[in-house]
């Protein structure tokens, strides 16, 4: 599948990105941020990574702010987007590197990178915590009220709602301390688009659903499943039948637990063992 003349026009800063890794003549390792979040939520992963000789290429959704105080000031700029725009502006950035490169996704990045996966375009993937694809059937009673901040208004859709502290603390932080989920909040939190929420909400009665992930294609390459023991927002019960439906696939699957953990963990005090676990099986692919 090839990218359409509608997909917005990459920033300045991933247009560098991306000369920086074809530069580099590293293997590039893209990583993929999900709904109310900005691609600053990888900088320790992106480091991690390039420490252990890889090089990193960030990207954000399509019109991103640069910075989370930006979007705090303007959070209707994230209204509209869908998990399609989304995939098209991500296999932009990924067409444009020399070399194939490992996909790390979180949440609905982690969707995410299972669609580029099943176009092709990923050397290695991991999901993290993944929203689920269509075909993808359990929907545990955390997910259905973490998700009710936005699914409660059908007007959501259209918009951009950003969560209430609470709402985070369940959905993202019930993992957390009081104290840490405070700080993680106030650091990272943005709003995002709703209507991404709508279409996971009703994927399997929609057969054109844009969150449906190919997951037969004989070039998806290897992918690791990662979910939280404790997360509400995506539960281990979505992770285990995203694994169950992904390993068709001819090449590797695999799929890990990480006790005691919740959806924020790759931007809480826990992010380096999770990015380890990402690290050695993408290790294992790619060089």
């Amino acid at each position: 599948m090839t990218t359409n003349e509608t997909v917005p026009n990459l920033t300045r800063s991933e247009l560098e990105e991306i000369e920086r890794a074809n530069t580099s003549g590293k293997t590039p390792v893209v990583f993929v941020h999900g709904l109310w979040l900005l691609d600053s939520s990888w900088d320790r992963w992106a480091r991690f990574f390039e420490d252990a000789g890889y090089v990193a290429v960030t990207p954000g959704w399509p019109n991103d702010p640069p910075t989370v105080e930006a979007a705090r000031a303007d959070p209707d700029v994230f209204a509209g987007k869908s998990v399609g725009d989304v995939a098209a502006y991500q296999q932009t950035v990924i067409e444009k590197l020399d070399k194939k490169p490992a996909i790390i996704g979180h949440s609905f990045g982690g969707l995410l990178v299972q669609i580029l996966a099943g176009r092709g375009l990923a050397a290695a993937t991991v999901a993290i915590d993944p929203a689920p694809s269509r075909g993808v059937l359990p929907l545990p009673a955390a997910a259905l009220k973490s998700a009710s901040a936005v699914l409660t208004n059908p007007a959501n859709r259209h918009r951009a709602v950003a969560l209430t502290f609470d709402q985070f603390r369940y959905g993202f932080a019930n993992a957390l301390s009081e104290e840490e989920a405070k700080e993680v909040y106030e650091t990272y939190h943005v709003a995002g688009s709703g209507i991404p929420i709508f279409q996971a909400a009703f994927a399997n009665i929609n057969p054109r659903s844009e969150t449906k992930a190919d997951n037969k294609n004989p070039d998806r390459g290897p992918m690791l499943i990662i979910g939280g023991e404790l997360d509400h927002q995506a539960p281990w019960a979505i992770t285990e039948a995203t694994y169950k439906r992904q390993r068709k696939n001819t090449s590797t699957t695999e799929v890990v637990e990480i006790a005691n953990r919740g959806h924020s963990l790759t931007i809480d005090h826990g992010w380096e063992e999770v990015a380890q676990t990402a690290l050695d099986f993408i290790a294992r692919f790619v060089k």
